[in-house]
């Protein structure tokens, strides 16, 4: 990583509040090259601290723009960090109408050209996405990274109408602790209290609304870009990693925008920017790239952004399994078009009689996080325990020829027979060496019930055959000769799919079904970045501790009761010293917890603690919540609480219990 010191401009750093129509201010943090004309904005916008949370990334890239010759803006969500008002839904109309009057005030700033663009990771893609699809007037291009046009499917809510257990209750439990946190008296002054009471009066969390919808309804349609790519008039540079659960939007906007209005860039990574270098790697000189981007659509600038090849990805070459990798084997690849015209569908025939196929109820353990940081145990280790509980189909690559690469997203028919009215099947590609480990390569799922659609619930046909057709996540993958291509069924993958009241599995019969590989065929491609590159570090400080942490991912089992309990850290953040005084600390805890008497047994709990302290300030405030999900056949049981201190006094104190019926998960 090169860290840039000097900049074609010199920069200022300003903090102020932006005003919307109904008088509510939000909170900004704004990076200005010092320039005689005026130049365009680019904006992230999200909820996550700008003073705190996202801060030290902020400092990595914000200021380094500025240096190049943009006014760089980071605005916190109305309700959240330093911003006025109450938190409401995610990504709510309320939200995206906030978003577009900070485009409008930011173009009609004297320091701003006219000319906007947004950017974001995450939650802050996923904003300038769906504010991409209300085409502001300003607004001529967006980076969106790791970020979704389809938050049914493609979010951390359901997968093939399955509800997802870890990726919804996770999310939900990290969403509550983090609305839950006060504005900071530095910023604001002396009415922080009142503004954080008004604001926790106003928290619900948000599983009650996430489980209330469990098909494809108005509410995701609402929120999904997937519903209206012709609204989108912005142009889109899409950006994913394999090993990030949001890739699958990269592969769906190339297709789908205009190709004069989108590039889309899937490398090796997690859940990241692909500057930072965190595992897994090769990181890119990310921030120059965007720079392209930028000064081409907001500048007129006649480079060649737009005669690079539609699409670039990373082709992983075959690696032993592990939960973290420095760097992945590969190489990029280029394609003019989506689909490509280098990539061919191959179907693959099982062979054999009829299995019943009815997995324990702990398959699925070794998953690995759904939405990977690049911590050291987020990737699946090795597959050989999951396959064990697994129907396998094996298809050798033959030792003479070369390797069979994949670019794409594989696709799977399975003729099964339910053994029962709810139920859902599981389907892992691992690529098997000759030593018998198993790596995972991608996966896909189905609940029975949306076998039809994820907009309506089916029964299942109890006892009759029929074909399940699903797509596996995309993936670009080489198995080498000698290797054996893997297709794995189950019939639960717990924590990260919530199990259906009934375990009688189903009946897969081989002769009937088949896996569809992208099989790309090989080119010779000149796909070139620059070193990876950012402004100086915040200088976040971390204190040290004599403490062993935690284990990242535990699995314990308690024999007597036939119980398997997965603790995981997520390693938000631990304790942090910020320059301006902040003292920050989290600890996190989630368990996901099943026994092998049934699926009725699955039960999810996180507690979050955290503490804000200012020493100068006297100021000392500490949020604790707990987040828990059961079930039975009928409905699923939700428990949060939240408690809040100031100078160990409790000022606010909440629980809430619901029961949300199991309508399709």
């Amino acid at each position: 990583m090169r860290i840039r010191t000097a900049f074609p401009y010199e920069t200022t750093r300003t903090d102020l509040r932006i005003p919307l129509p109904d008088g509510t201010r939000l909170y900004a943090r704004v990076w200005r090259p010092v320039a005689d004309e005026p130049v365009p904005a680019l904006l992230e916008y999200l909820p996550h601290r700008l003073t705190d949370g996202t801060a030290p990334r902020d400092w990595q890239r914000h200021p380094w723009y500025a240096g190049h010759g943009y006014a760089s803006v980071r605005v916190d969500v109305r309700g959240h960090g330093n911003s006025e008002g109450l938190p409401g839904d995610a990504y709510d109309a309320t939200e995206l109408a906030d978003g577009v009057a900070v485009i409008d005030w930011l173009a009609e700033q004297p320091w701003c050209s006219g000319g906007v663009g947004m950017f974001g990771i995450s939650w802050g893609g996923f904003d300038a996405l769906r504010i991409a699809a209300l085409a502001p007037g300003p607004l001529k291009a967006v980076v969106a990274v790791c970020s979704t046009d389809d938050r049914y499917d493609n979010d951390v809510h359901y997968l093939g109408g399955s509800v997802l257990a870890a990726g919804m209750h996770a999310s939900a439990a990290t969403l509550l602790a983090s609305v839950s946190r006060p504005p900071d008296p530095l910023y604001v002054g002396e009415e922080w209290r009142e503004m954080w009471l008004r604001r926790l009066e106003a928290v619900q969390p948000f599983i009650h609304t996430w489980l209330a919808h469990q098909t494809r309804d108005d509410y995701w349609r609402n929120g999904s870009v997937r519903e209206e790519y012709g609204a989108v008039r912005a142009a889109v540079l899409a950006v994913g990693g394999w090993h990030d659960p949001y890739r699958d939007t990269v592969l769906r906007l190339v297709e789908q925008l205009p190709p004069d209005r989108v590039r889309g860039i899937i490398g090796p990574w997690s859940h990241q920017y692909p500057d930072r270098g965190l595992p897994p790697g090769p990181a890119i000189g990310f921030l120059q790239e965007t720079l392209r981007w930028w000064d081409h659509h907001l500048k007129g600038a006649r480079n060649d952004v737009m005669a690079e090849p539609l699409l670039r990805s990373w082709i992983s070459e075959s690696h032993p399994p592990a939960t973290v990798y420095e760097e992945l084997p590969g190489r990029w690849v280029a394609d003019p078009a989506w689909p490509s015209p280098h990539v061919i569908p191959v179907t693959y025939a099982f062979q054999g009689e009829p299995v019943l196929v009815r997995s324990p109820q702990r398959t699925g353990l070794d998953a690995g996080r759904f939405r990977p940081f690049g911590n050291d145990a987020d990737l699946p280790p090795d597959q050989r325990a999951e396959d064990a509980h697994s129907a396998c189909f094996d298809f050798a690559v033959p030792k003479g020829g070369g390797p069979v690469e994949i670019l794409g997203r594989p696709r799977v028919s399975l003729s099964l027979r339910p053994g029962a009215a709810t139920g859902q099947v599981i389907a892992r590609l691992c690529d098997v060496a000759p030593d018998g480990s198993s790596t995972l390569v991608t996966r896909g799922a189905l609940n029975f019930s949306a076998r039809h659609g994820g907009d309506r619930a089916v029964p299942a046909r109890v006892g009759e055959s029929e074909d399940h057709v699903f797509e596996l996540n995309g993936i670009g993958h080489a198995f080498p000769p000698g290797h054996r291509v893997r297709l794995a069924v189950s019939s639960t993958y717990w924590p990260w799919i919530w199990p259906r009241p009934d375990a009688a599995g189903f009946t897969l019969d081989p002769a009937a079904s088949h896996l569809v590989l992208p099989i790309r065929r090989p080119t010779v491609d000149a796909v070139r970045w620059d070193e990876p590159e950012q402004s100086a570090p915040l200088g976040v400080s971390v204190p040290a501790t004599l403490e062993e942490p935690r284990p990242e991912r535990l699995v314990v089992r308690d024999v007597a009761k036939g119980e398997w309990r997965l603790e995981v850290d997520p390693r938000y953040g631990g304790t942090r010293v910020y320059p301006d005084g902040l003292e920050c600390g989290e600890d996190v805890l989630e368990t996901y917890t099943i026994e092998e008497s049934g699926p009725l047994s699955a039960r999810t709990r996180s507690e979050w603690s955290i503490r804000l302290h200012r020493p100068d300030l006297a100021w000392d405030v500490t949020v604790d919540t707990r987040s828990e999900i059961s079930c039975d056949a009928e409905v699923f049981r939700t428990s949060d609480e939240v408690v809040c201190k100031e100078g160990g006094e409790v000022l606010f104190h909440r629980t809430w219990e619901k029961r949300i019926p199991r309508t399709a998960g």
